[in-house]
């Protein structure tokens, strides 16, 4: 048992179970959940022995490393599981408020080729706990409220299915941290039944979906998964997304140099998208040492981006953070890993 995975009515359930008066479990969520604390023994309005009988279900993840970029106060996190496996988060300061990118897997299997967090493949799931104590760490590490949270890190969302949506009734609970779920966004690689699974729950966060190219035949390269799902597949998964919650579809769009970023293709995307309820979100690709793959230049990214305006499709591009940490997916956590096995 995870009792900080738990949402309020499980966790009540549990404790009522074990015996204990119900308002327990509210106290216990509260010291979880709201006070963020990182030990059995400050829950003082607990009893002792309800203390001892919850003392080896309670777990916390705690940084090992802490890595604070000179340029724009991005701090990148190495957490190191209590079974050895490792996974990093990420702190980036805005102007309109504090955003934390997590990780939902240690690795992932997903194969994306331009991608860092593949490389070492999936070593397992992460539990609710160990999303949101991503977050309540850096919150106490840092001492400042965090408003948005993109499960963006390393590993794919969906293939954690049970414990994303645990993860977030409980991140969004007003008994809780009760951050809007607006301000939640969960990036998917496009398994559509679980994109599907996720409209049903009707929950009110940013769906992004990587999409990368508009051909499938482009698409597969860089994406394995689009061997199984086409585009057309993955694009009706996200019709019925918006249909289910009415909230727009992001579609994350990572410009590799010669591979997705010239005028025809973004002439395809155009094609691909127009009259889609969505938005655009242009990602120059962060290089890795692994792949020959590299960042399209600026004139080229703009030039994509006019192309998709003129077309009438809202994009941006997204502002690289924390450059001189390796703040780019799964970067450093094979970087310490590598390190910790030499």
């Amino acid at each position: 048992m995870d009792i900080k995975s738990l949402t309020l009515p499980e966790l009540t359930d549990y404790i009522v179970g074990k015996g204990y008066p119900k308002f327990r479990a509210k106290q216990i969520y509260e010291w979880c959940h709201v006070k963020l604390v990182r030990s059995v023994d400050e829950m003082t309005n607990l009893p002792a022995t309800l203390r001892d009988d919850i003392r080896d279900e309670f777990t916390v993840v705690s940084a090992s490393d802490r890595f604070e970029s000179q340029v724009d106060g991005t701090i990148k996190y190495v957490f190191c599981l209590e079974d050895g496996n490792v996974i990093e988060s990420v702190f980036m300061p805005y102007k309109h408020g504090n955003s934390v990118c997590i990780s939902s897997q240690a690795g992932c299997r997903m194969g994306c080729s331009f991608c860092a967090s593949t490389l070492l493949g999936l070593s397992r799931n992460l539990k609710a706990s160990e999303m949101l104590d991503q977050i309540y760490y850096i919150e106490k590490d840092t001492d400042e409220r965090v408003s948005n949270v993109v499960v963006m890190g390393t590993g794919e969302p969906l293939d954690n299915y049970d414990n994303l949506c645990s993860f977030i009734r409980i991140l969004s609970d007003p008994n809780g941290l009760n951050i809007s779920q607006r301000n939640i966004t969960v990036s998917s690689c496009g398994l559509v039944p679980e994109i599907k699974r996720l409209a049903d729950e009707h929950f009110s966060i940013t769906f992004a979906l990587s999409l990368h190219a508009a051909v499938d035949e482009k698409r597969q390269k860089l994406m394995p998964i689009a061997k199984k799902y086409s585009i057309s597949e993955v694009l009706d998964a996200c019709r019925y997304y918006f249909n289910q919650t009415g909230r727009r579809i992001t579609f994350e769009y990572s410009l590799v140099a010669g591979e997705n970023d010239s005028v025809d293709d973004a002439n395809k995307l155009s094609d691909l998208l127009r009259g889609f309820p969505c938005h655009v979100n242009l990602i120059p690709v962060n290089q890795i040492k692994e792949r020959n793959y590299k960042r399209s230049d600026r004139n080229r990214v703009a030039r994509f981006k006019e192309h998709l305006e003129k077309h009438g499709i809202n994009a941006t591009v997204r502002r690289s953070m924390g450059k001189d940490i390796d703040a780019a997916c799964g970067q450093l956590r094979k970087a310490y890993i590598e390190m910790k096995q030499s």
